[in-house]
């Protein structure tokens, strides 16, 4: 029998590198990718003004005008150094102030701004440190002064004083308020006309040499009075 050779051949593995497909986990849509970078802002942008930065300027101007609307019909200003009052110190001050009284508490600058070109520029010396702003908007100085000088011993706040005032055009300092607060109420100078109009003629000198003031309530209040005879009259 003759024999059959098969012949076997057999394939040696390939020393070449074999190559693979790699797969890539899906991009999350709600992940920015690694190398994201910030879109540089222009310079058109990087100078407007921001919307923080015109809400300020805007509450600024209204407080301009607010100190304006309070200068009307006021005959004293002051400033109070209010430093190292509670809040519920303030708000018990206000309650004590009478209603011919407004407190204002305002940056010195914006207060000033108010003032510049008027009779009240002559409380520039006030312009420093932290200061609450009394308008006085009535003739009787002393009564409209007196509850704050009331709330101030009771609560021993000797530091939180006057730091000066503006009356008919004139600086009061810190240590000349005290002569606002005796100056003659309404009652008092008219009676005192009165008394001159009986008394010797150099009395009524007196009192026509007396500040300008007081001379206008004086003739006011006698004016008031004749009206009121002459209505009486026609009645």
């Amino acid at each position: 029998m003759e024999a059959t050779a098969t012949l076997l051949s057999f394939s040696l593995p390939s020393t070449k590198t074999q190559s693979f497909q790699i797969l890539n986990r899906p991009i999350n849509p709600f992940n920015p990718p690694t190398s994201f970078k910030p879109r540089p802002i222009s310079k058109t942008h990087r100078f407007l003004p921001s919307i923080n930065a015109a809400i300020s300027r805007t509450r600024k101007e209204e407080t301009v005008e607010t100190v304006k609307d309070q200068l009307e019909n006021c005959y004293l200003l002051a400033g109070i150094n209010y430093k190292g009052l509670t809040v519920k110190q303030f708000q018990e001050l206000r309650k004590s102030l009478p209603e011919t009284t407004s407190l204002l508490v305002a940056k010195n600058t914006l207060v000033y701004k108010a003032l510049e070109g008027t009779q009240w520029e002559t409380l520039k010396p006030c312009m420093k440190g932290m200061n609450v702003w009394l308008f006085v908007h009535t003739e009787e100085i002393p009564s409209a002064i007196k509850p704050y000088r009331d709330f101030q011993k009771e609560r021993k706040l000797e530091e939180n004083d006057f730091t000066g005032a503006v009356f008919e055009g004139k600086f009061y300092g810190p240590d000349e308020v005290k002569k606002l607060e005796t100056l003659p109420t309404r009652a008092e100078i008219y009676a005192n006309l009165l008394g001159s109009l009986k008394s010797p003629s150099s009395a009524l000198v007196t009192t026509i040499q007396a500040p300008a003031r007081e001379l206008v309530l004086v003739l006011k209040a006698h004016i008031k009075k004749l009206e009121e005879q002459e209505q009486g009259s026609a009645v």
